[in-house]
């Protein structure tokens, strides 16, 4: 089956009203290529800017949630109040989440049941550090990553997950996995799948690739027969995104 190409954008804790709003005016001008579903995560405080003003035809999501709908738990969002606000979608597990703020596994996955539970998608991403590809142990870190989800939710959450495979040495240091790299861990985790879930999730989950993405570097790796597109970070942030929206043009 031919798997709807996915690009999103992560602005991480960046912009303000002012530039936000400039980035998606010039977002809702472009020629974008409408067969890409394309979203944009924002900052919890400008999710509602974005999602008010952004082209229909394109998402907005959180960056991160919390596992309770509401409650005291002073400065968590819940997955609810996201979708409250116009999100869509939100970015869980992502590397800065596990590395800097000591999320788990299993923390990543309790978030991904709740955010589907509330009616959200998820992009759920996963990674190795670089100590850990060098040791040759990158699959076992993905699979393990992905363990704690396949034990979590049930078969058909996974039509409403999208993967993105994101090696922690090539986010913003301008280090990029070969497009050969992608398309070997790509494949390596449509055949975990095939053998953790089911043949079916295998191949209509879309696993995206993300980690210095760019306009120069992203038309060979959309060309990759596992890589359903694109998890961007700093080059989201630039009217230039659009051409990786546009990359399998």
């Amino acid at each position: 089956m031919a798997r709807t190409f996915w690009v999103g954008g992560n602005f991480k804790m960046n912009g303000n009203s002012a530039s936000l709003k400039e980035l998606v005016a010039s977002f809702n001008a472009a020629e974008a290529d409408k067969n890409v579903e394309v979203v944009l995560a924002a900052p919890f405080v400008y999710v509602p800017l974005v999602a008010s003003s952004l082209r229909s035809d394109w998402a907005v999501a959180g960056e991160n949630c919390y596992v309770k709908a509401s409650g005291a738990f002073t400065g968590e969002v819940s997955p609810e109040m996201l979708k409250d606000v116009g999100a869509k979608w939100v970015i869980l597990g992502h590397s800065e989440r596990r590395n800097i703020l000591g999320e788990s596994d299993e923390f990543t996955a309790e978030k991904t049941v709740k955010a589907l539970e509330a009616g959200l998608k998820v992009s759920l991403c996963v990674g190795e550090l670089l100590e850990e590809r060098e040791a040759g142990i990158t699959q076992s870190v993905v699979e393990r990553q992905l363990d704690a989800v396949v034990k979590a939710v049930k078969e058909e959450d996974w039509a409403n997950i999208v993967i993105a495979y994101e090696p922690v040495w090539a986010i913003g240091t301008g280090k990029v996995a070969t497009p050969e790299q992608a398309q070997e861990v790509h494949a390596n985790i449509r055949k975990y799948l095939q053998k953790a879930v089911s043949a079916k999730v295998a191949e209509e989950t879309r696993i995206v690739y993300g980690g210095s993405v760019s306009p120069s570097n992203c038309v060979e790796a959309a060309k990759q027969a596992d890589v359903d597109g694109f998890l961007v970070g700093g080059a989201s942030l630039k009217p230039e995104f659009v051409k990786i929206v546009n990359a399998t043009q």
